[in-house]
């Protein structure tokens, strides 16, 4: 036992761990030494003369086969205790560092769904600031739909999960905000097909599409159509579809949004390989497509 004890405690974090071979060696043999000094004697003074009672022939002690024997006894049960510890030490380890990491994913995800609430307010706020230049009549509407947009987030977007229906509503709010500003400009569709009431969904999973909807679209020369499909299919895998006509990007405008990573980001972290996303451009169309094993 104090071999065992010495070998796991001593010899292993300060030694072998930090990598001091030489000493590891060293030490482990005066141990071996100290093991068979100790072991020998004892069988010698409180037993008898026969050290090595399950040989078939008395065996004096110090002789060579019977310290090659008393070691291998040794090492034995110094490697029998050790593997149990290092087993045990590994498991705890393990469920350490698996803790450890769903600490960090849970950080992760809020720290991405943070970054997406001032990204919103800012371009909502934007468009509040034109309306009262303009001395819009709408501007008071557009104060209601952003408090009912705040409560949401406030409330609703701290859960880990949220009902499908609640986030299209969420997206209708802010919908209608771009329309009180655009006006006739815009027009967007919605559909929803399968069974939506009963899903639920990360919050603000989705709304970074739709902005991009209005930032990128051809709202600014041309009227802007927007459609924007759900659907969840009989396999339980959900669809989200945006298309919208946009404006070709200017090459020396730099793009700041951090939208599209950020929701890539959170797929990755919250369904790792049970979703795909596509997007593209085609025929002065931006279309975005996302499939989601639920």
């Amino acid at each position: 036992m104090l071999l065992s004890y010495f070998h796991v405690y001593f010899l292993l974090p300060k030694l072998l761990f930090r990598k001091k071979i030489i000493s590891y060696i060293l030490f482990f043999l005066i141990g071996l030494v100290v093991f068979y000094i100790i072991r020998t004697e004892l069988i010698f003074i409180f037993i008898n003369d026969n050290v090595w009672p399950e040989s078939q022939t008395p065996q004096s002690a110090y002789a060579f086969n019977h310290i090659l024997v008393v070691f291998l006894i040794g090492i034995y049960d110094v490697g029998l205790t050790t593997t149990i510890k290092l087993t045990i030490d590994w498991i705890f380890d393990r469920k350490r560092i698996e803790n450890l990491q769903a600490n960090q994913l849970k950080t992760e995800l809020q720290f991405l769904k943070a970054q997406i609430q001032p990204h919103f307010f800012f371009n909502t706020l934007n468009n509040l600031y034109a309306l009262t230049l303009e001395r819009s009549k709408q501007a008071p509407e557009v104060v209601l739909k952003l408090s009912e947009i705040m409560e949401y987030i406030l409330y609703d977007a701290k859960e880990p999960r949220i009902r499908l229906l609640n986030e299209i509503n969420y997206i209708q709010n802010y919908i209608d905000l771009e329309k009180l500003r655009f006006g006739d400009k815009v027009s967007v569709q919605i559909n929803m097909q399968g069974d939506i009431e009963t899903q639920s969904v990360p919050p603000l999973l989705f709304l970074p599409f739709i902005e991009n909807c209005f930032k990128h679209g051809a709202v600014e020369n041309n009227k802007l159509n927007v459609l924007i499909e759900f659907e969840v299919t009989h396999n339980n895998v959900l669809r989200f579809y945006v298309m919208n006509n946009y404006n070709s990007f200017p090459q020396n405008k730099k793009n700041h949004g951090i939208g599209n990573q950020n929701v890539l980001r959170r797929l990755e972290l919250l369904y790792k390989d049970k979703f795909t996303l596509d997007i593209k451009t085609e025929k002065q169309r931006y279309i975005v497509e996302l499939l989601i094993q639920l």
